[in-house]
């Protein structure tokens, strides 16, 4: 498999070998299992679908039920499919992955949705300095945008224009982080640096392309 579904649990630090603390995200990858494995000849391309973290059944739909219990597993809140393999991957349903498909020093790409923030202004969303300073008559101008835009031409804002909204809570991708460590008892991946998202936050590991 080429990936793996996982919670960010948070952060810690640990020392390498030339005794530098090096920063680590640490992430419960797993145990996932096969949910469905697609096939090009009936779904028109190939796949292999996964599952992760268990769900009551009271929040389960009729239709998840029914596709859970065709695997022959208890129904899961997570699911995604993964369209590139290793040579000679064959998976079926049930099978269970666990962080034993990754390697210490190996890289790899983490998918995550960053922290939602809610509106904010041009300052925290953009990093505008604001309008000036506050003296010389200025009044509540200090994170302020500014002029958007010419007068009579074009008579418009251009679109694209940086301004307040909603920031964060989007799909980011990180690429080429290095896996520092792995503990495959407690299904556990220390990836060195940051990961976007919340603690307790789901993320897909898939390795580096």
């Amino acid at each position: 498999m080429s990936g793996i579904i996982g919670k960010k649990i948070g952060m810690t630090s640990i020392f390498n070998d030339a005794g530098k603390n090096i920063p680590c995200t640490v992430i419960e990858a797993g145990p996932c299992v096969v949910t469905q494995v697609k096939t090009k000849d009936i779904d028109g391309y190939d796949a292999i679908q996964i599952a992760y973290d268990d769900k009551k059944d009271k929040h389960t739909t009729a239709a998840l039920k029914g596709h859970f219990a065709k695997a022959g597993v208890s129904p899961k809140k997570v699911v995604t499919e993964f369209t590139r393999f290793e040579t000679g991957h064959q998976k079926k349903y049930g099978d269970v992955l666990t962080v034993d498909i990754f390697e210490e020093g190996e890289f790899i790409d983490v998918v995550g949705y960053s922290k939602g923030k809610g509106f904010q202004g041009v300052v925290k969303r953009h990093g505008f300095k604001g309008v000036n300073d506050a003296t010389h008559g200025q009044h509540n101008r200090l994170r302020a945008p500014g002029s958007i835009g010419a007068s009579s031409y074009p008579s418009r804002v251009f679109k694209g224009m940086r301004m307040g909204g909603r920031t964060g809570g989007d799909r980011v991708k990180l690429i080429n982080l290095q896996v520092v460590k792995i503990v495959p008892e407690k299904n556990l991946i220390l990836v060195k640096g940051a990961v976007p998202g919340p603690n307790g936050s789901y993320v897909i590991v898939e390795r580096w392309s």
